[in-house]
Formats: C-alpha cells, sequence, structure tokens
C-alpha cells in the first residue's frame, strides 16, 4: 500500500524537466500576450473599413487559431506524438459529429448568415416574440439584450427556418398610429387634425410627408390610420409626444375617440327605443320606494 504513495517527485526537480516546464510558460505567456496585441491591432485596422461583425469574426478567427498553435506548440515541447493525437483526434471528430449533428446544423445556417448578412451586430431584430438589440453573431447562435435587459441567445438553425423582422435595418421608418372618430364626426376635419399634429411634430419627418388612409367602417367609429415617418433613434420620442398631442387636439376640436358600444334602434334611425315597466313591475317599484321614505 505504501509503495503506491512512495513517488519520488525529486525526479520532476532536475534541471532538463525544470527547463522544459520554463519554456512551455514562456510560450504560453508570451503567446497569448503576443495574440492579444495582434488581435487588437488587427481588429482596430478592421474596423475602419469593414463592419463591426466582420470585425468580431476576423478577432475571434485569430484568436482560436493563434490558441491552436500554441496548444500544438506545447504539445511537442512536453514531448507528445503529435501524430498519434491526431489520428485519436479524429476518431474522436467522427463519433462526436454524429452526436452533434444541431451543432453542425447550426454552423452552416450561421454561414448563410454571415453571407447573407440578412442583420448586423447593433441592430434591433424581432424573432417571433422576441426583439432586443443583437450583441454577437457567431457560428453556432445569435446573442441578443432585451429591452427589459435579458440576455437571450438564439440557434442559428431557427434564425434560418422562421421570419426575423430587422428593426433597424433603414435610417428611417414609419409609426402607423390607429385611430378612431365617431361616426358623427367629420372625416376631413379629422385628417386635417392628424396631418396638423404631424406638421408641428419636432420628430415627424416631412420627406417622405406623412401617410392617412380610411382603414374601415368599424363595430364603434370609423377606423383611421396616421403613418408617420421619423429617424430610427426617435422612435420612442416620436410615439409618447404624437399620442398625446393627437388626444388633446381632438378634445380640443371635439372629435370623439369611441370606445367600444352597443346602440338599439326601434327601426328608425333617430327614435329612442322606447322601455316601459309592466304593472306588476311598477307597483314593485313603488313599494319598494315606499319602503326606502321616498
Amino acid at each position: 500500500m505504501l509503495d503506491l504513495f512512495s513517488f519520488d517527485f525529486g525526479k520532476l526537480l532536475n534541471p532538463d524537466t525544470l527547463l522544459i516546464v520554463l519554456r512551455v510558460l514562456l510560450i504560453v505567456v508570451a503567446g497569448f500576450v503576443l495574440l492579444k496585441l495582434l488581435n487588437f491591432s488587427i481588429g482596430k485596422a478592421i474596423k475602419k473599413k469593414f463592419s463591426q461583425q466582420t470585425a468580431m469574426l476576423v478577432k475571434k478567427g485569430i484568436f482560436y487559431t493563434g490558441s491552436f498553435i500554441i496548444l500544438v506548440t506545447v504539445l511537442r515541447q512536453l514531448g507528445f506524438k503529435l501524430t498519434a493525437l491526431l489520428g485519436a483526434a479524429g476518431i474522436a471528430g467522427i463519433a462526436i459529429g454524429f452526436a452533434s449533428q444541431t451543432s453542425v446544423s447550426n454552423i452552416i445556417s450561421g454561414l448563410f448568415l454571415i453571407s447573407e448578412k440578412p442583420f448586423a451586430v447593433g441592430d434591433i431584430i424581432k424573432v417571433g416574440t422576441t426583439t432586443g438589440i443583437i450583441l454577437s453573431i457567431d457560428l453556432l447562435s445569435v446573442k441578443i439584450r432585451t429591452f427589459d435587459n435579458l440576455y437571450i441567445r438564439i440557434p442559428n438553425e431557427q434564425l434560418i427556418k422562421q421570419e426575423v423582422t430587422n428593426i433597424t435595418k433603414f435610417p428611417i421608418r414609419r409609426l402607423n398610429i390607429d385611430v378612431s372618430i365617431a361616426y358623427k364626426d367629420d372625416i376631413g376635419k379629422a385628417k386635417e387634425a392628424l396631418f396638423d399634429v404631424a406638421k408641428n411634430n419636432p420628430y415627424c419627418l416631412d420627406n417622405p410627408e406623412p401617410y392617412f388612409t380610411i382603414k374601415e367602417f368599424g363595430s364603434h367609429g370609423i377606423e383611421l390610420m396616421l403613418g408617420a415617418w421619423f429617424s430610427k433613434p426617435d422612435y420612442t420620442p416620436l410615439k409618447n409626444s404624437i399620442m398625446q398631442e393627437i388626444k388633446e387636439r381632438f378634445d380640443a376640436e371635439g372629435i370623439e375617440i369611441p370606445f367600444p358600444h352597443v346602440s338599439v334602434y326601434a327601426g328608425t334611425a333617430t327614435a329612442p327605443f322606447p322601455v316601459q315597466l309592466a304593472p306588476g313591475e311598477r307597483e314593485k317599484k313603488d313599494q319598494s320606494n315606499q319602503g326606502d321614505g321616498t
């Protein structure tokens, strides 16, 4: 039993072993320092001519390639036979390949996304019910941050299979505002008020000019839509300000924004529906009023 713990650790302290350890430490430290400096300088130069997404991919490629070279160099210094390691890695790679078909599918999808460029780092996208800002685009997944500060990872395969909306692809957007007016109100007056509100709003662009349409005759009012163009950073200021201004302007003009209701008519357009109490119900009501002292 004691022979198991009788290993002579002094053999590890001979000059040859110490020299190998020092060489390995020097290779690792110097290699990663040089790799970091190279990655920083090349990434900085690429950002001036290419997009942030391209710079990120190049930097990651440099890091992984440099790390592999450092690993191979360290293994050679430690006396490992690379041919045997590569053979074992090949066999393991085949086994892992069968077990990671989803990852391979994500990698292929990632290559399509990188080549097609439907979005870039910093864009705001909507995938299903998830909306957020793209933090990184990798071979396996896309990472986004939602507006309530949640970190979400979306596999690339899902992005290829379903609809993706790039909200900030173009420099300007249109905010569609649905508003209802009562049937008794004048559509022309409401249209003029909406255009005037859009014209005087500092976040609404004059070119393209605002868009107006009558959508439909709804169950409780006439459905209108105002489309206001704006620069993409002004979405929240425009929406908050123009919604408030429309409500205040409609109140000032006497234009009603109706809520869902049901109107009952007795066969004519203006006569009220006659409501009468039955004789028995009238007596019960009178007795109830007398009991209350009224």
